[in-house]
């Protein structure tokens, strides 16, 4: 579970880094802006959404405890 969440986070920044250099780089020289910084925030929260419920549904089937802060 631990590298699944991991490999989520990685994806996450991974598209956040591609819509930033398709902001920066897309329009230069005359050209037409594509719509590839669109598509890379719409995977960014696709990824999100679908870490979100994996975590909700190993939670709801015990496969995830939660452990809190510890009192002393």
């Amino acid at each position: 579970m631990k590298y699944l969440i991991g490999l989520a986070f990685l994806g996450i920044v991974g598209a956040l880094a591609l819509a930033g250099i398709s902001m920066v780089r897309d329009g230069r020289d005359g050209k037409p802006k594509s719509d590839r910084m669109m598509r890379a925030l719409a995977l960014r929260v696709g990824i999100s959404v679908l870490l979100f419920l994996c975590l909700l549904g190993s939670y709801l089937m015990g496969w995830i405890q939660p452990t809190g802060i510890p009192r002393n």
